[in-house]
């Protein structure tokens, strides 16, 4: 059963989500605004060095002549790579700076696709249509998360395939964000749940377990999903503006990525969910 806790926005949380998005644009924390040529590269090396499982997980060659939508686009990383292989893509995004970086990404490849600014929770596209759609780390901020989701489901064709990644509650991301908020705070009556919604990204973010996962994707036919660490678990992306001070960067360096590589992916904050309608 999907705690109730998880209407941890408020009327304006569309409103907040655009807000921190907009500022900071997937991928694209401290990459410099120099040759946008060159600005795209650096986004996109960076992802997939952090980041390699995506390739497995996405599996673009796949998108070959299938008909995808992308929900939640980013910087256009992943989307790019559905168009270069072949996909016969559109992509989705609540955030109108993600749009933006989007299309010029195209352009600049001298692609041309639609790339749509909505609501995930209400998509602008046909039902029964779509034989793959793509989602890496989105649906999770939407304030009603079932709802994305059971529009996903909506628009697949029937024995189409979801891809969804969504954030794992007991990650070690979220303990790290449970430790520095409320621990080291001594605001020990505060869980995980409520430092996530407050302090992971943007306002509003959820994570779930295994079997809230499974309750999220229970009308589709056959759903698969593991753990997977990420590269917040190691600490090996650009700190957030917040963790800053000399004491967060001496944990940086402190932290030992050793022993949580040695740990395996149980405790990964990434949860890589495949679901077939």
């Amino acid at each position: 059963m999907i705690p109730s806790s998880y209407s941890c926005g408020t009327s304006s949380a569309n409103a907040n989500v655009r807000d921190y998005w907009n500022a900071e644009p997937c991928g694209a924390r401290g990459v410099g605004l120099h040759d946008r040529k060159t600005f795209f590269d650096e986004i996109e090396e960076e992802r997939y060095r952090w980041e390699p499982y995506i390739f497995d997980f996405a599996r673009f060659a796949e998108g070959k002549g299938k008909l995808l939508p992308e929900i939640g686009v980013g910087a256009g990383t992943d989307f790019v790579n559905w168009v270069r292989h072949g996909a016969k893509c559109c992509g989705v995004d609540l955030i109108g700076q993600g749009v933006r970086l989007t299309l010029e990404r195209l352009r600049l490849e001298e692609l041309r696709v639609d790339v749509l600014q909505a609501d995930t929770e209400k998509l602008p596209l046909p039902s029964d249509q779509f034989n793959i759609v793509y989602s890496y780390g989105v649906l999770h901020h939407s304030p009603h998360t079932a709802q994305a989701i059971a529009e996903v489901h909506r628009v697949l064709s029937p024995g189409g395939t979801a891809r969804i990644m969504i954030y794992h509650v007991n990650g070690l991301v979220c303990w790290l964000i449970w430790i520095c908020h409320c621990l080291a705070r001594l605001r020990l009556w505060k869980g995980r749940r409520w430092a996530i919604c407050r302090y992971l990204e943007s306002p509003g973010t959820k994570a779930y377990s295994i079997p809230e996962a499974k309750a999220l994707f229970a009308r589709f036919s056959a759903v698969t999903l593991r753990t997977q660490l990420s590269h917040g678990d190691l600490l090996l992306m650009r700190p957030h503006a917040k963790y800053r001070n000399w004491y967060h960067r001496l944990a940086w360096q402190l932290y030992p990525r050793w022993a949580v590589r040695l740990g395996g992916n149980r405790f990964g904050t990434g949860l890589l969910i495949q679901a077939t309608k």
